[in-house]
């Protein structure tokens, strides 16, 4: 599920805007944390050089160049089309010469879906905490592992700055991503630019469920009018799989969810009568596991043994389906809403906007409705 979690690092976000100085006058804790978040994303940026520069390169080789093309169609295709921002972001290219660009943190409950929050200035609080080190992740995942919680590390292809950073060159093309199929690849982009256009603080869910229907969406018409047969059936094998992938998972996570509440139903019990529940409780959600891992084994089978979802379905527990969870649970209101705007962009993202002002119980409300409706 290395495409799971596109957005990260929002600790870079505050610390360039008030500088690790101001974030850490009387003593902060967190000093090494926004530094290394500092540092990372400055590397990145001095690494970019502008597309026209690559593809006038002689050394730049013929795949990346047509590579580079396509990224500046879809680029394109996302203004015009989709009405997304039409600024500095994915107009660089940068090879960090790595496969992720950082390593996302997630962490929740023994018996909980419910993830672990970091929260920084400007960019509110977020269900994971980004490293541009795959080592100091492993550190912090290992120290919250020794605190009791269920934890995962996950290689992140690209994030955002929600537009920012535009005055410093925006969001680059990276090599992590830039090799991804066609359909892929403007699912990519389109989500990241629609984290441009509205975020709400301190809501993970909305904000990655609207980026996701904006990509869904948006794939689609780019895939209907400007991509060959080839690309519409290699995507429509890639997405196929996907859909079945997460319909599991998803279905494991109602399963999982409706044991917990037994957790919180019990809150009251003594230390005896919780040890007992917590043993009955731990053995029926190993059951559940053991079924999330049989029914993939399954869909394995069927989709001829593509093994692309071997490495997440190896280390899935509360915190990888917990994080998950914030790029589904959402979407079917969005796009629903979509629809309700009559599939016109500039209204569907004012409706979105006006969304984002609700409080946070409201707008969920909101979107669970739009879905219910249609």
């Amino acid at each position: 599920m290395k495409r799971a979690l596109t957005l990260a690092v929002t600790g870079l976000i505050a610390a360039l805007a008030a500088g690790v100085a101001a974030l850490c006058l009387s003593g902060c804790a967190n000093v090494g944390y926004y530094w290394q978040s500092v540092s990372g994303h400055l590397h990145m940026l001095n690494a970019a050089r502008p597309v026209d520069d690559w593809l006038g390169d002689t050394q730049t080789s013929k795949t990346l160049k047509m590579r580079l093309a396509l990224s500046q169609r879809i680029r394109s295709f996302a203004v015009t089309e989709l009405k997304l921002p039409d600024n500095a972001s994915y107009r660089r290219y940068a090879d960090l010469h790595r496969s992720a660009v950082v390593w996302n943190v997630v962490a929740a409950p023994e018996f909980s879906l419910t993830l672990k929050t970091w929260c920084f200035p400007v960019a509110g609080c977020v269900g994971y905490r980004g490293y541009f080190n795959e080592t100091e992740a492993r550190l912090e995942a290992e120290k919250l592992k020794a605190e009791g919680l269920e934890t995962g590390v996950q290689g992140v292809p690209a994030y955002s700055t929600l537009g920012l950073m535009n005055w410093a060159g925006g969001d680059p093309l990276l090599n992590t991503f830039i090799t991804y199929p066609e359909g892929e690849l403007a699912r990519l982009i389109f989500h990241e630019l629609a984290h441009q256009v509205v975020y709400a603080r301190d809501d993970t869910v909305f904000n990655e469920s609207f980026a996701t229907a904006v990509e869904r969406l948006g794939s689609q018409r780019w895939l209907a009018s400007q991509a060959s047969d080839a690309a519409r059936q290699e995507y429509a094998v890639f997405d196929g799989r996907r859909r079945q992938f997460r319909a599991l998972a998803l279905a494991t996570r109602r399963e999982l969810t409706a044991i917990y509440k037994e957790k919180e139903a019990s809150a009251q019990d003594d230390r005896a009568q919780e040890a007992i529940k917590n043993i009955a409780m731990r053995e029926t959600k190993a059951a559940t596991m053991q079924r999330f891992h049989d029914n993939y084994a399954q869909l394995k089978t069927s989709w001829g043994g593509f093994a692309g979802y071997d490495a997440w379905v190896a280390r899935a527990n509360n915190a990888s389906l917990g994080a998950q969870a914030a790029y589904d649970e959402l979407v079917p209101g969005f796009e629903a809403l979509f629809e309700r705007e009559g599939r016109d962009w500039p209204r569907f993202y004012d409706a979105v906007k006006r969304l984002a002002e609700l409080p946070k119980n409201e707008r969920h409300q909101a979107l669970t409705t739009h879905n219910t409706n249609q």
